[in-house]
């Protein structure tokens, strides 16, 4: 298809304001719902367009087709991290009856459920990836280019998600391994195949090293789990082992207590994914490590590990750049969190500051994100300055502990209500909530046990019916049989993934 260019006549550029969200993934859909129940669009004012580069919705949820390399890394027995009651949309449950921790299927018809409810697919252009996205210091504004259509924008909103491009540790050895097959990342990872062999290493300690090192010992393989900083504990076929240092010849690792284990058949790397825009070019968003601060840099970075300045994980603090910080923003970076309500209230502060640009304090924001440097740097190595504290701060930037999500969802809700284009909506987060992402492992330890009892679809069973104070019972309930009856706590979680 011949490129087609949509620029603003004088009176759009006057009036209306074209919208453009990247991705029809979780954040990408809670953007183009909050767009259109603002009372801009309701008006004519705001014109939103949603860029999708495959033909359905639903983003890392979404299986890829058969016979392709994958685009989002779903493993067959993957479920949520999170009860759903805590990670769902605030006015759109999950249907009465799901199960407490559902599968990526069921996530996916719920995606596709709320994009027919609030009917938001007539504005997704599917099969069209973003190719670019420039800033026009001629028209002040920005320049989308997909794969079909070229088009003037007042405000991007980046919802592409990070669970796309693998990350690859660096160890000495490992790329002969991943050359010849025998190593592989957990993207590919769907269910335990012959290719694994009998003894597998599995790097990595989040939900996807936890959750297949589970399912190759339920399925009789011998597996070596390697964390960073684990003490080496040998119990029945899992050995439990520290960091690798090196991959060896015919199978063989060596790890840097000086252990070494001989005979592996195959390595999955549980080890993460990169944030990647390859949209955006440099000299918007430069591809490297932040240098040690203060001051803040003069350009916006992305390590792949985080992007940085940004005020509140969304708007770019920058000085060097001619584009208004409001009208570029970026959705979903935060990890260790309750994604979709969180997606939903980031999209809402979004267009609060796209209405109104005074509203966004950027010298406190600059405040606040260089006290939050200061602290992670207390936290992980002191006031060295070296390049590691640097690599640490990265990966910590975008991670929330405990109770952190909902402090920040709640101080982007005040700030949403001081200038609030969303009327007579609750945003604040209950308290429930949080009491039940606290006991989220608790939760699932016991809702695994009655799956495996064959009790869980009584549990459930109309559940929900009667709306949301019914999950909120149920979950309760759950609790209490679980601290009553000591089940066993799953590995801690670091994020939910779906």
């Amino acid at each position: 298809m011949d490129t087609v260019f949509y620029p603003n006549t004088d009176d759009q550029r006057q009036s209306v304001k074209r919208i453009c969200i990247i991705g029809a993934g979780p954040a990408g859909l809670a953007a183009l719902k909050v767009v259109l129940e603002a009372s801009q669009y309701k008006a004519g004012i705001w014109q939103p367009v949603v860029f999708e580069a495959r033909e359905s919705l639903g983003g890392s949820v979404n299986p890829e087709k058969p016979d392709v390399p994958p685009a989002t890394p779903l493993y067959d027995a993957l479920t949520t991290n999170l009860p759903h009651p805590v990670m769902s949309y605030s006015d759109f449950p999950f249907p009465p009856s799901t199960p407490v921790f559902p599968t990526a299927n069921v996530v996916l018809k719920y995606l596709e459920a709320y994009a027919d409810h609030f009917n938001l697919r007539r504005h997704i252009l599917f099969n069209n990836p973003v190719l670019s996205v420039d800033w026009s210091s001629d028209s002040h504004k920005w320049i989308v280019k997909s794969q079909s259509i070229l088009i003037e924008f007042d405000l991007v909103m980046i919802c592409n998600g990070h669970y796309n491009v693998p990350r690859y540790p660096t160890t000495s050895g490992l790329a002969a391994w991943l050359n010849s097959g025998r190593a592989s990342h957990s993207m590919w990872y769907r269910h335990p195949i012959s290719k694994h062999g009998k003894t597998v290493i599995v790097v990595g300690a989040g939900p996807s090293g936890n959750d297949i090192t589970a399912e190759l010992l339920s399925t009789g393989h011998t597996v070596i789990h390697s964390q960073s900083g684990a003490t080496r504990l040998d119990k029945g076929d899992l050995k439990l082992r520290g960091r690798i240092k090196q991959y060896e010849q015919d199978g063989a690792v060596t790890f840097e207590d000086g252990s070494k284990e001989t005979g592996v058949d195959h390595c999955i790397l549980a080890t993460g994914y990169e944030y990647t825009y390859p949209f955006l070019s440099s000299d918007i968003l430069n591809p490297s490590y932040t240098p040690p601060i203060p001051p803040l840099p003069l350009t916006l970075h992305n390590s792949t590990f985080n992007v940085f300045p940004l005020a509140q994980h969304i708007w770019p603090i920058q000085s060097t750049q001619p584009y208004p910080p409001t009208s570029l923003a970026f959705l979903g970076l935060l990890f260790r969190v309750s994604p979709f309500p969180l997606v939903e209230v980031q999209a809402k502060a979004v267009l609060t500051a796209f209405a109104h640009p005074s509203h966004l304090d950027l010298t406190q924001e600059a405040v606040e994100v260089m006290n939050r440097y200061q602290e992670l740097r207390g936290t992980l190595w002191g006031a060295s300055g070296d390049i590691d504290e640097v690599q640490g701060i990265s990966k910590a930037w975008h991670r929330f502990e405990a109770q952190q999500q909902y402090d920040y969802r709640d101080h982007l809700s005040m700030f949403i209500e001081s200038a609030d284009p969303f009327p007579d909506q609750p945003i604040r987060v209950p308290s429930w909530e949080r009491e039940m992402y606290d006991k989220k492992n608790i939760l699932r330890a016991t809702w695994v046990a009655l799956e495996k009892s064959g009790e869980a679809e009584d549990w459930v069973r109309g559940v929900g019916e009667g709306g949301v104070e019914e999950w909120v019972d149920l979950l309760r309930k759950l609790l209490k049989r679980g601290e009553e009856g000591q089940q066993p706590e799953v590995p801690e979680l670091e994020t939910a993934k779906l």
